[in-house]
Protein backbone atom coordinates (compact mmCIF):
# COMPACT_ATOMS: atom_id res chain seq x y z
CA UNK A 1 0.00 0.00 0.00
CA UNK A 2 2.70 2.40 0.93
CA UNK A 3 4.16 1.64 -2.43
CA UNK A 4 1.12 2.45 -4.10
CA UNK A 5 0.64 5.76 -1.91
CA UNK A 6 4.47 6.46 -3.50
CA UNK A 7 3.68 5.75 -6.77
CA UNK A 8 0.60 8.46 -6.07
CA UNK A 9 2.26 11.05 -4.84
CA UNK A 10 5.25 10.80 -7.60
CA UNK A 11 3.00 11.10 -9.87
CA UNK A 12 1.01 14.02 -8.32
CA UNK A 13 4.91 15.85 -8.07
CA UNK A 14 5.35 15.02 -11.69
CA UNK A 15 2.27 16.40 -12.55
CA UNK A 16 2.80 19.60 -10.23
CA UNK A 17 6.39 19.86 -12.09
CA UNK A 18 4.94 19.61 -15.73
CA UNK A 19 2.35 22.48 -14.57
CA UNK A 20 4.88 24.68 -13.58
CA UNK A 21 6.52 24.21 -16.97
CA UNK A 22 3.20 25.29 -18.93
CA UNK A 23 2.85 27.85 -16.35
CA UNK A 24 6.21 29.50 -17.10
CA UNK A 25 6.14 28.91 -20.66
CA UNK A 26 2.90 30.81 -21.08
CA UNK A 27 4.51 33.47 -19.02
CA UNK A 28 7.39 33.72 -21.00
CA UNK A 29 4.73 33.81 -24.22
CA UNK A 30 3.01 36.72 -22.49
CA UNK A 31 6.28 38.62 -21.84
CA UNK A 32 7.19 37.99 -25.08
CA UNK A 33 3.65 39.16 -26.86
CA UNK A 34 3.84 41.80 -24.75
CA UNK A 35 7.46 43.36 -25.83
CA UNK A 36 6.18 42.66 -29.47
CA UNK A 37 3.37 44.55 -29.45
CA UNK A 38 4.85 47.27 -27.83
CA UNK A 39 7.92 47.65 -30.86
CA UNK A 40 4.75 47.28 -32.66
CA UNK A 41 3.32 50.77 -31.60
CA UNK A 42 6.03 52.60 -31.20
CA UNK A 43 6.37 51.61 -34.76
CA UNK A 44 3.08 52.57 -35.43
CA UNK A 45 3.71 55.93 -33.69
CA UNK A 46 6.67 56.62 -35.48
CA UNK A 47 4.73 56.29 -38.60
CA UNK A 48 2.20 58.31 -37.42
CA UNK A 49 4.03 60.94 -36.44
CA UNK A 50 6.38 60.83 -39.77
CA UNK A 51 3.25 61.31 -41.82
CA UNK A 52 1.59 64.00 -40.05
CA UNK A 53 4.85 66.24 -40.38
CA UNK A 54 4.96 65.54 -43.39
CA UNK A 55 1.43 66.68 -43.69
CA UNK A 56 2.31 69.72 -41.75
CA UNK A 57 5.37 70.78 -43.69
CA UNK A 58 3.44 70.41 -46.88
CA UNK A 59 0.49 72.41 -45.53
CA UNK A 60 3.34 74.69 -44.03
CA UNK A 61 5.02 74.98 -47.79
CA UNK A 62 1.58 75.77 -48.99
CA UNK A 63 0.44 78.44 -46.89
CA UNK A 64 3.43 80.06 -46.44
CA UNK A 65 4.00 81.19 -50.07
CA UNK A 66 1.52 83.74 -50.12
CA UNK A 67 3.03 85.14 -46.18
CA UNK A 68 6.40 85.48 -48.80
CA UNK A 69 4.25 87.98 -51.04
CA UNK A 70 2.48 89.81 -48.26
CA UNK A 71 6.07 90.08 -46.32
CA UNK A 72 8.09 91.45 -49.36
CA UNK A 73 4.98 94.32 -49.87
CA UNK A 74 5.32 95.15 -45.99
CA UNK A 75 8.97 95.57 -46.30
CA UNK A 76 8.71 97.30 -49.65
CA UNK A 77 6.41 99.42 -47.62
CA UNK A 78 8.35 100.43 -44.82
CA UNK A 79 11.25 101.06 -46.91
CA UNK A 80 9.61 104.08 -49.14
CA UNK A 81 8.10 105.07 -45.24
CA UNK A 82 11.64 105.37 -43.94
CA UNK A 83 12.57 107.14 -46.81
CA UNK A 84 10.04 109.57 -46.60
CA UNK A 85 10.74 109.91 -42.85
CA UNK A 86 14.39 110.25 -43.58
CA UNK A 87 13.26 113.44 -46.15
CA UNK A 88 11.40 114.84 -44.07
CA UNK A 89 13.54 115.18 -41.60
CA UNK A 90 16.20 116.50 -43.54
CA UNK A 91 14.20 119.51 -44.99
CA UNK A 92 13.61 120.48 -40.86
CA UNK A 93 16.64 119.21 -39.26
CA UNK A 94 18.45 123.37 -39.48
CA UNK A 95 14.87 124.56 -37.99
CA UNK A 96 14.73 122.24 -35.73
CA UNK A 97 18.54 123.02 -34.05
CA UNK A 98 18.00 126.52 -34.21
CA UNK A 99 14.78 125.55 -32.12
CA UNK A 100 16.59 123.69 -29.82
CA UNK A 101 19.35 125.78 -29.36
CA UNK A 102 17.02 128.77 -28.80
CA UNK A 103 14.83 127.24 -26.11
CA UNK A 104 18.02 125.65 -24.39
CA UNK A 105 19.61 129.13 -24.67
CA UNK A 106 17.09 131.60 -23.97
CA UNK A 107 15.49 130.92 -20.88
CA UNK A 108 11.88 133.06 -19.87
CA UNK A 109 11.60 132.19 -15.98
CA UNK A 110 7.80 132.12 -15.17
CA UNK A 111 6.21 131.68 -11.99
CA UNK A 112 3.52 128.81 -11.76
CA UNK A 113 -0.32 130.01 -10.82
CA UNK A 114 -0.39 127.65 -8.14
CA UNK A 115 2.49 128.93 -6.35
CA UNK A 116 1.75 131.23 -3.46
CA UNK A 117 3.47 134.78 -3.65
CA UNK A 118 5.51 136.02 -0.82
CA UNK A 119 4.19 138.63 1.08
Amino acid sequence: MSAQNSAGIQTLLDAEREAQKIVQRAREYRTKRVKEARDEAKKEIEAYRKSKDEEFKKFEAEHTSGNKKAEEDANKDAETKMKEIKEAGKTGQDQVVKDLLKAVFEITPVVPERIEKPK
